[in-house]
């Protein structure tokens, strides 16, 4: 008789909370070297040394993408491996297989997994059944990807995170969640104002004080942003919301505008993981003004996802 072989652990990427501070700091660090060798050298750009040749990435999508699909399939280019893009409409997955069984078809067939999903349930349940590395590129619960990109671009502009003041100002949606374990890896105060009706999660605010990590939540959005080196914002409406009318009406007290970055330091930086909904969650004069860094943080998706893949792969 054979003998049974256990398939190895896999170092997946499905929430920030899963990861050590060190693990956090490599990738950041690692995401910051993978930019500097890209300077100068084209968006087409393959690093030379290929770390990831022959290496092919599965990017499921049951939510729509720009920032997330071109970010990975050109990060996975880049570093000398290919992509297939799956949309789950156009999936068996869609027709009613099981997120397990297509984990076990997909690992005979790629080196890694990306899923942008609706629910975290299917993201647990794919990795748990996936025998290569599965990533997390959004849920209903978490956005790690997104909140690795913001902390790239805080560090490029303001220096080390550690200690800082982060203040957020709206819906405590998937963002916020990931700014909370954010908070906790990175030692940085993280100020949350966010109304009753759309708190974070009590169990994610109640990891953080258990770590010790400095997290306030308010419902005063002058009061979270009071003295901050960085205002963070998202959209009040997301995929899959059926209430709008009623988000935007009791979100509107928390717009970043004008006056609100007035209670930031002088040389806060403003960020939006986009897309924007301009005149509602901010105003046009936050977001294209000076202390915007949108831009400079949509680019960073593209060097963390490259350094999340060099990670799971142990690269």
């Amino acid at each position: 008789m054979g003998t049974f072989k256990l398939n190895p652990p896999q170092r997946h990427f499905l929430d920030l909370a899963s990861l050590t501070p060190e693990e956090a700091r490599e990738i950041i660090d690692k995401g910051k070297a993978l930019k500097q060798a890209v300077t100068g050298s084209g968006k087409g750009f393959v690093h030379p040394d290929r770390p990831l040749a022959d290496k092919s990435l599965a990017m499921i999508f049951e939510k729509p993408s720009t920032r997330t699909r071109v970010s990975f399939e050109m990060a996975i280019h880049q570093l000398g491996g290919s992509a297939v893009i799956l949309q789950g409409q156009d999936m068996q997955l869609g027709r009613g297989e099981t997120v397990s069984d297509t984990a076990q078809v997909l690992s005979g067939f790629v080196d890694a997994i990306m899923l942008r999903a609706n629910s975290h349930e299917a993201l647990l349940e794919m990795a748990e059944h996936a025998r290569v590395p599965v990533i997390n590129a959004l849920t209903n619960f978490s956005h790690p990807c997104q909140v690795m990109a913001d902390i790239l671009t805080f560090e490029e502009h303001l220096g080390a995170i550690g200690g800082r003041k982060i203040a957020w100002s709206g819906d405590g949606n998937n963002v916020a969640t990931s700014w909370i374990h954010a908070a906790v890896l990175f030692d940085c105060e993280l100020a949350l104002a966010c109304p009753k009706e759309f708190m974070p999660p009590a169990h994610v605010l109640d990891w953080a004080r258990d770590k010790g990590g400095r997290v306030t939540l308010t419902h005063d959005p002058q009061e979270a942003v009071r003295n901050s080196d960085c205002v963070i914002t998202d959209t009040w409406v997301s995929m899959g919301d059926t209430d709008a009318e009623q988000r935007l009406k009791i979100l509107a007290p928390y717009q970043v505008n004008k006056q609100l970055m007035r209670e930031a330091r002088k040389e806060a930086i403003f960020m939006h993981c986009l897309p924007a909904h301009r005149g509602e969650e901010v105003t046009d004069e936050v977001i294209d003004g000076p202390q915007s860094v949108i831009w400079d943080e949509a680019e960073n998706r593209l060097h963390i996802q490259k350094s999340i893949l060099m990670w799971c792969f142990g690269k």
